[in-house]
């Protein structure tokens, strides 16, 4: 594949496919915060619970977080098969920006809920799903990376 004129030849790897940018994977583990958070209570074995207490006093918030982090987790996993499924890769921006508009709008509304002055953590996490969602629409490298011209 001939290298675009629009990004470095070091943004590509040995096969000529567009490399992922680096704050891409940031986005990815910021959308997969309660998988991270998850597995760390699990590798903690006796102070998992206390954890999961900790950042999750209401487990309806937690099990939400799970399912929001699912399309992020499987991203990770979708994108060293990019070449192999080129459609569903392509459809998967869509379903990372949905699921990013989905938990900035329970981060919004927690924050909305909260009576005696929102907490830090709350309005920071949504303050970061908003860049991270804007990340996703406007970045030219990741837009390429998701489109048809990246001839996977």
């Amino acid at each position: 594949m001939k290298p675009s004129p629009v990004f470095s030849p070091d943004d590509y790897d040995s096969h000529g496919v567009l490399r992922l940018p680096l704050w891409f994977w940031g986005v990815l583990i910021l959308q997969a915060r309660t998988w991270l958070l998850f597995v760390m209570a699990g590798a903690s074995r006796q102070q998992g619970e206390s954890m999961l207490a900790l950042f999750y006093p209401d487990t309806q918030r937690f099990w939400y977080g799970i399912a929001l982090g699912l399309p992020a987790a499987l991203a990770f996993l979708l994108s060293g098969r990019r070449a192999q499924w080129p459609r569903l890769w392509r459809a998967w921006r869509w379903v990372l920006l949905f699921s990013l508009l989905a938990a900035l709008g329970g981060s919004l509304a927690g924050v909305w809920r909260q009576e005696d002055g929102a907490p830090l953590l709350d309005g920071v996490l949504a303050l970061l799903d908003a860049l991270a969602l804007g990340y996703l629409l406007f970045n030219r490298r990741v837009r390429a990376c998701f489109s048809d011209s990246a001839q996977l």
